[in-house]
């Protein structure tokens, strides 16, 4: 199955490589990120940029990027598979990927997570990973609920269950991108970004090849149509899955913690909470800031937009559950792997404005792919084709994206900055993909594809503008 919905919230990490000048903040502003200075401009040999990979603090990134791509498909792309089987209109199917807009406003919450202790277990972990057990505790109960209820039963039980995972989710997405930012230094976290990004693709493809496979492979023989016993194993399968989040959170170390000025009142507390964070940021940034949130708020339209109708299509294709799970399983995995590769070293050694730009050409162009394979019906060779496409093109994307959006925070607000950051690249996305699924009633997929892939147009602009302003920024 391809997985064009969105990472991300995209999803952000990063790694030990020099990040490129052009992701410097404009002149006279000054760096936000620790560990600036001429070093971190020069490029590394090839053999340190790839050695970063095996360290440590990487492959703990590989580990909780799968703890926070696991949720997003099942309470969005794989549960649209799950609902279309169970014989879910397409219009209430795109509707309910609402649920994802708890991605979208996870900037309300997310000063709280970065500053609040969370007793008794900041106490026993420290502020980062005490939120992180939390969040995935949230996680692991909302899809045990998912596994429990029918939706042939009524929604409403699994929606709730549906939002309790997702609002685990994007709290978790909070305080991992913190830990992330703050537990290495500018130059690594490309590098970071690229592992986070591997981790974050296969959760999402066994979220949602292999949830597919674990319910095909548990459904009855002499039983036809959809058996709702077999997704409540498949999902009580992922629910335990999460177990790979919990284990690597209990065995990293805390990252440094940051001595925070006290307060004298709540106004103040508020100040450097709530209103400081996004005040840094247009300080920083000043005209540029308009431009850099316009295309935050844009750049993986195609994909979101397109995302939620992808399951859907493929049931109405005549595609089994082990032949979507068995393609992306093989095809996806490779390609989501070279991609996020690709990604991540091309933005390391040619710098991210230009990749940003890559990717997006390559996003877009992967919807018109599906547009095509909707007039060939049921074609397992096309449908490999495509998939391998777009994953490699949304892997190269994702990689560029999180790598920009961790060079714009600010160490001082990193968890509420990039939070502010990933919601924006979902609110109207998500918002638009509500009418998925009556678009595609009145149309049909073939058109549905091509306008998402039209979708995508006004972000090459933008990456143009962005990537022309910071250079002028630069000169002076």
């Amino acid at each position: 199955m391809s997985l064009p919905s969105a990472d991300p919230t995209l999803p952000a990490s990063q790694v030990d490589v020099a990040l490129p000048s052009r992701l410097d903040p404009p002149r006279g502003a000054g760096r936000a990120q620790p560990g600036a200075g001429g070093s971190e401009d020069r490029k590394l040999p090839w053999r340190d940029t790839l050695k970063v990979y095996l360290e440590p603090a990487t492959l703990r990134m590989l580990a909780l990027g799968f703890s926070a791509g696991l949720p997003l498909l099942l309470v969005l792309g794989t549960l649209s598979f799950r609902l279309r089987e169970a014989g879910i209109d397409r219009a209430t199917i795109g509707f309910l990927s609402w649920v994802g807009l708890a991605y979208a406003f996870k900037w309300v919450w997310a000063p709280l997570v970065d500053r609040l202790p969370l007793p008794p277990l900041t106490t026993l972990l420290g502020r980062r990973r005490g939120w992180l057990l939390f969040a995935q505790g949230l996680v692991v109960a909302g899809l045990v609920g998912m596994a429990l209820n029918d939706p042939r039963d009524g929604l409403h039980p699994l929606v709730w269950c549906a939002l309790l995972a997702a609002f685990g989710s994007a709290t978790q997405d909070i305080a991992l991108d913190a830990f992330r930012i703050e537990s290495a230094a500018t130059r690594k976290q490309a590098a970071l970004a690229a592992a986070y990004q591997t981790g974050y693709r296969l959760a999402m493809i066994w979220a949602g090849a292999g949830v597919l496979w674990v319910a095909a492979w548990a459904e009855a023989s002499d039983a036809a149509g959809y058996q709702n016993a077999a997704w409540r194993t498949a999902y009580l399968v992922m629910a335990a899955s999460m177990s790979v989040g919990v284990l690597t959170v209990l065995l990293s170390p805390e990252p440094a913690p940051r001595v925070l000025a006290p307060t004298k009142n709540a106004a103040e507390w508020l100040q450097s909470v709530l209103i400081e964070p996004f005040a840094d940021f247009i300080r920083r940034y000043k005209w540029q800031a308009a431009l850099i949130l316009s295309l935050i708020a844009i750049y993986r339209i195609s994909d979101v937009v397109m995302g939620i109708m992808a399951n859907p299509f493929y049931v109405d294709m005549g595609f089994t559950k082990d032949e979507v799970a068995t393609v992306s399983k093989i095809f996806g995995v490779i390609m989501t792997l070279v991609g996020a590769f690709v990604g991540g070293v091309l933005s390391m050694r040619f710098g991210v404005m230009r990749v940003l730009m890559l990717g997006a050409v390559l996003s877009a162009a992967s919807n018109l792919l599906f547009a095509w394979l909707a007039t060939r019906g049921h074609d397992l060779r096309a449908l490999v084709a495509v998939v391998s496409a777009d994953n490699l093109a949304g892997g190269i994307a994702s990689a560029a994206f999180i790598a920009y959006l961790s060079s714009l925070t600010n160490i001082n607000y990193s968890a509420t900055q990039y939070a502010l950051f990933s919601s924006m690249m979902l609110l109207l996305p998500k918002f638009i993909a509500g009418y998925s699924g009556v678009f595609v009633d009145s149309y049909g997929y073939s058109t549905f594809f091509t306008a998402t892939a039209l979708l995508g147009v006004p972000v090459l602009v933008l990456v143009a503008l962005a990537s022309r302003a910071r250079t002028a920024s630069e000169k002076g």
